[in-house]
């Protein structure tokens, strides 16, 4: 599956813990990684700055699913599952 042009729902609903270029402590979840741009694609994406965490990220139907609002809700819904209680 490739990313859905416009979707950035992995730049959006899921927490990064390593350091971003210009976020040093990484981004909580639902907070749009300052790289998104306003067309919704990571104005970072071919550069080696990019963290692995985001490269190794890949689209899958399990995770974007059907539509984009179909993909941050499950990825919300995941970023939610995994934080500590």
């Amino acid at each position: 599956m490739e990313c859905r042009i416009g979707c950035g729902a992995c730049c959006i609903a899921i927490s990064i813990s390593s350091p971003i270029p210009g976020m040093p402590n990484g981004k909580p979840g639902g907070m749009p990684c300052i790289h998104l741009t306003p067309d919704r694609r990571c104005a970072i994406f071919d550069s080696p700055d990019r963290p692995r965490v985001c490269d190794g990220f890949k689209a899958e139907k399990l995770f974007c699913g059907q539509t984009n609002e179909e993909a941050m809700h499950i990825l919300s819904q995941l970023e939610k599952q995994c934080q500590p209680r």
